[in-house]
Formats: structure tokens, C-alpha cells, sequence
């Protein structure tokens, strides 16, 4: 059995009273001996965070989480918000639908389109979902014409959200257009939100995975954000509350970026030399030391000169494994059999060069 890889974020202390005891109430939590004792801490837990859904406490919800004194306390409290989430008690229930957008021009003209996000047909999804018993068959589902960007679902605008679903205020969702830059494809992440009216205790949130609907719903997509010299392929996951909803979005976005990335820059070494060999490595960051990043890099021993990166950055709810497992996965499925996983934590700049540090054959390239 592998060792795990080690992480390389340094994990911060809060001055605030209230937000201590609640990473202090989680730890305890985690510690407990008896499943009584978990059980009653966190329900203190869920009753903090559900009193923090209204717009008031936006900013203490975001410190909260910013302020997690480790990784354990961290995935604790979110898993606490999403159970809080899904338990509150109203008849509207607000969803987000992650949509991951892979986008190339098809010339060189089209390069710097602006897709503006917003959904000309969005009757067109609802009609599909209803059609193929998205949401445990609901009938009352109602879409938001606009694609969100990924911060719309942050803690600071959770209880925003929470309000526009419960139809308390009539806040405009402004769409983040996507900007395709060249041939290369890229990958884009955005939410579609959405309200579907349910009875307490109704289970809407069953699929994990897109489906009958989401193929209908993909090609509506597709069509409706399509431009002129634009290839567009829009990729719908299932709906979910919005706290679980935005991770499994950056997940999704995550997953598929490196798919392309995989799929171009393995195809160019075969292409031009024959079989890649892989490094993953994980990095600290210059910049935050909160943060850090899992890279991988492809080259061949017959190309010393040439290499293909990719830089994963580990999100707050990340394990550094299960990143790297992604990677090592992906890799399997492309057939590459030469993969090094590095141990330890690396710096983030090639010291001679300042450049990103990336490994191939046990040196580092830029």
C-alpha cells in the first residue's frame, strides 16, 4: 500500500470567539469516543450553522470556514452545512445545476468570442427534466435564464441564494459570459439555479449522476450558449442543494480539464516521439500558504527539451490523495504506464528560472 502524499497547506487560527467554538465543537465532534456524544455535538453544530443562513451572518459563515483550523475541522463543518442545507424547512427548494462548458473556435477569427451566458430556451431543459423524472419526478420545477459564475455560491452569497429560492426577494442573477480564446480547448465551470416546489422531507437530491434528462438538457445547452466559429460542448451534472452542489462543480470542472489536457498533450508525445512518462508532484504555494497545488507533467526521455503540464490547485475540502488519485486514474484509462508519484512537498518556483517547478526524468523543467 502507497503512503499518502503530504500536503502542503498551512492550515490558519482564528481571533473570533464564536468560530472557535465551532472548530472546537467540530474537533470534539471527531474525537468522540461514542456515536451519543458525536451525535450531540453535532447538533449543536447544525444549529449554529442553520442560524447562519440569512444574509445577516454572511460574513461569519465565510469566516467560519476561512479560519478552519485543519483539514479534519474543515470537511466536518461542510458536511454540517450540507446535512443543515437540506434540512431546512421550506416548501421551495433552490438547487444549482453545475455545468461544465468545453469551448474552442474552429478558426482563427472566432478567436475572443464572448458567450454571454444567458439561455434563450431555458423551458427547453425544464421540459427534459420533467419529461425524465429529474428531481425524483417533480413537476414544479423553474430555471433561472442565466449561467452563474462559481463564486455565486460561495458562503459570503449562500444565504442570498437561499432567499431568491424562498422567493423572499427578487435578486437579479447576473450571467458570467465565457470569453473562448483560441483553438486549444478550454474548460469553463457555471451554475444554472433553479426552485422546485416539494412536501417536507421529500428527497429531490437522489441522482449523483445526470439521467435520462441529461443528454436532452446537454444538447439544449449546447445549442442555446452556440456561436458562430465556436465548438461548444456543454456538460450538465445532477441538481443539488447549493452547498453540495458547488463542490461537485469543481470536481467536474477539475475531472474534465484534465481530460483534455490528457487527451492533447499525450497525443502530441505519441505523435511526435512515441510513449510519455508522468510525474506528479505536490507544491506549496509562494503566494498563499494556505493553499498548494498537484502537478503533473508529461514528456519522453526522446524529447528531453519538450514537456506538458498540468497544475491542479487543492481547493479547502480537498484531500491531497484524492487529487492525486484522480490523476492516476485519468492516466490508467490513457494507457500510460510510466508514472512516478514524487514524495514529499516541493517549492513552487524553479529556483533558476522563477518559473512554475514541474519533473521529468528526476529534473525539474519549466
Amino acid at each position: 500500500m502507497r503512503a499518502p502524499m503530504e500536503d502542503p497547506r498551512q492550515f490558519p487560527t482564528s481571533a473570533d470567539a464564536r468560530a472557535i467554538a465551532l472548530h472546537q465543537l467540530a474537533a470534539r465532534s471527531l474525537a468522540a469516543p461514542t456515536s451519543r456524544e458525536s451525535d450531540a455535538c453535532d447538533e449543536g453544530l447544525a444549529s449554529a450553522l442553520t442560524a447562519m443562513f440569512v444574509p445577516s451572518a454572511a460574513s461569519d459563515l465565510a469566516a467560519l470556514f476561512d479560519t478552519a483550523p485543519s483539514l479534519d475541522v474543515y470537511r466536518h463543518l461542510w458536511r454540517g452545512l450540507a446535512k443543515a442545507e437540506r434540512a431546512r424547512a421550506s416548501l421551495r427548494r433552490t438547487f444549482a445545476m453545475p455545468i461544465v462548458v468545453v469551448a474552442a473556435t474552429d478558426r482563427g477569427e472566432a478567436a475572443g468570442t464572448t458567450l454571454d451566458g444567458v439561455l434563450g430556451d431555458v423551458g427547453a431543459i425544464v421540459s427534459a427534466m420533467r419529461e425524465h423524472g429529474a428531481l425524483a419526478g417533480n413537476a414544479s420545477i423553474a430555471l433561472a435564464n442565466t449561467l452563474v459564475p462559481a463564486d455565486a455560491l460561495s458562503y459570503p452569497h449562500l444565504a442570498d441564494l437561499l432567499a431568491w429560492g424562498d422567493g423572499e426577494h427578487a435578486q437579479a442573477l447576473p450571467p458570467a459570459p465565457i470569453v473562448v480564446t483560441g483553438s486549444v480547448e478550454s474548460v469553463h465551470l457555471r451554475y444554472l439555479l433553479g426552485t422546485a416546489i416539494a412536501a417536507p422531507g421529500a428527497d429531490l437530491f437522489r441522482e449523483r449522476q445526470p439521467g435520462a434528462w441529461g443528454m436532452p438538457a446537454a444538447q439544449a445547452l449546447s445549442r442555446m450558449l452556440g456561436a458562430t466559429g465556436v465548438s461548444i460542448l456543454a456538460l450538465p451534472r445532477a441538481p443539488l442543494p447549493l452547498v453540495e452542489a458547488a463542490w461537485q462543480g469543481v470536481l467536474a470542472q477539475r475531472e474534465i480539464g484534465a481530460q483534455v489536457f490528457a487527451s492533447n498533450a499525450i497525443r502530441a508525445i505519441r505523435a511526435r516521439v512515441g510513449e510519455p512518462s508522468a510525474v506528479i508532484s505536490v507544491h506549496r504555494s509562494d503566494a498563499d500558504a494556505r493553499s498548494g497545488e498537484v502537478r503533473l507533467s508529461l514528456s519522453s526521455p526522446l524529447d528531453p527539451r519538450s514537456a506538458e503540464g498540468l497544475r491542479c490547485a487543492l481547493r479547502p475540502l480537498d484531500r491531497v490523495d484524492d487529487v492525486v488519485a484522480m490523476l492516476t486514474s485519468l492516466l490508467a484509462d490513457c494507457r500510460v504506464s510510466d508514472v512516478t508519484r514524487l514524495p514529499g512537498v516541493h517549492p513552487d518556483r524553479d529556483a533558476t528560472t522563477g518559473q512554475p517547478l514541474l519533473f521529468k526524468a528526476g529534473e525539474p523543467i519549466h
